[in-house]
């Protein structure tokens, strides 16, 4: 059985993960499986659901509490350390 690193494990134990593996993140309260390294903000709106992805923001929480908003072309790296999980938040459709 392949190893699933829990991305929230390690921030929370402050330890880098390692690479080339699969990586568990969390979006807001669900879990989610990807064998990618690097994931941009769009790829982990789509992952977690969350679509059309221009009606959520996504907000990256670090060790600590710092957040962090992930633009949707923006690469988040997940061997980084500190990448404890992410949320994303309803956006208005107010214009038009």
């Amino acid at each position: 059985m392949e190893e699933i690193i829990d991305l929230e494990l390690y921030a929370k134990e402050g330890k880098t993960p390692p690479k080339g593996k699969k990586y568990r993140i969390r979006v807001d309260n669900q879990k989610y499986v990807t064998d990618k390294e690097e994931l941009t903000g769009r790829e982990i709106l789509t992952l977690a659901g969350k679509v059309p992805v221009e009606r959520f923001q996504l907000n990256q929480k670090f060790k600590g509490g710092v957040v962090k908003k992930i633009d949707y072309d923006e690469k988040v790296d997940l061997t980084a350390k500190g990448v404890e999980r992410f949320m994303t938040v309803p956006l208005d459709q107010t214009e038009g």
